[in-house]
């Protein structure tokens, strides 16, 4: 009995190493079980068209005409799954009241023709979508920064004056969204006017520069204190200058102090 135990202890101890190793090998970075970071932005099993522009690689053509629609050839990333709706299959039958149940825990309730026909018109549906890696996208000619404003975010800049003459400028980082595709580096730098607020209202400058203008409260309220000073020690001007802040507020010359935009 001792000497069979003895083999037995060698190969639990095998077994022991062995494990260790293969743990340590898929730890060490032997074998990647690491996600993409663009997989998380991709949908399963959705439209290979409406994929973000992360999770495909198109065979773009940059002697394309622009503002004319264009068809490219993609290929989706590894570890995404899309599919694309099968246009050689037949006519199927049009939603109706009875596309209405899609659990099978009400299957039992309805009549016998009735489910049948529920089941095999979810099976019709289900086939006119398939897999695929390989597709075909629709989209205009142009390159990124020639998109619309609403087809891209850039970034804020609040160390610019917004109220100027003439009005400054910044240069912005903007990222073209996710669903839109176009031609070139999504990523791109453009020169955008100043435009951010710091809370102040137009209508309480204006009524202070009316009613306490000529204490300096206008002034105080934009962040002008050196101004509100002046005022407040010289009577408004002896109202010239109340008449005049009155003015340049109202259209919206004189603005606060940081060079922010009224709301």
């Amino acid at each position: 009995m001792a000497a069979a135990a003895v083999p037995l202890r060698t190969l639990r101890r095998l077994c022991r190493v062995l494990l260790f190793l293969s743990q340590f090998y898929i730890l060490s970075g032997g074998e990647s079980t690491d996600i993409p970071p663009y997989v998380m932005k991709c949908p399963s099993n959705g439209l290979c068209s409406r994929l973000p522009a992360d999770c495909v690689e198109c065979k773009t053509n940059f002697s394309c005409v622009y503002g004319k629609p264009v068809t490219f050839d993609c290929t989706v990333k590894p570890s995404v799954t899309c599919v694309v709706q099968d246009l050689k299959s037949g006519p199927r039958e049009p939603d109706g009241l009875f596309l209405k149940v899609e659990s099978s825990e009400y299957m039992n309730w309805l009549p016998r023709d009735m489910g049948s026909r529920i089941a095999v018109t979810r099976r019709a549906r289900d086939q006119d979508f398939k897999s695929q890696k390989n597709f075909i996208i629709n989209m205009t000619c142009r390159f990124c920064w020639q998109l619309p404003e609403t087809d891209y975010e850039c970034s804020n800049s609040t160390s610019c004056m917004t109220v100027s003459c003439p009005r400054q400028r910044y240069t912005a980082n903007c990222t073209v969204r996710d669903h839109i595709h176009c031609l070139g580096n999504r990523t791109f730098p453009k020169m955008l006017y100043c435009n951010w607020t710091g809370g102040y209202k137009w209508s309480t400058a204006l009524a202070l520069s009316i009613t306490l203008g000529g204490f300096g409260a206008d002034r105080f309220y934009l962040g002008q204190w050196r101004e509100g000073l002046g005022k407040l020690f010289s009577f408004g001007g002896l109202g010239i200058w109340t008449l005049i802040d009155v003015l340049l507020i109202g259209v919206g010359y004189v603005g606060p102090a940081d060079g922010s935009l009224y709301i």
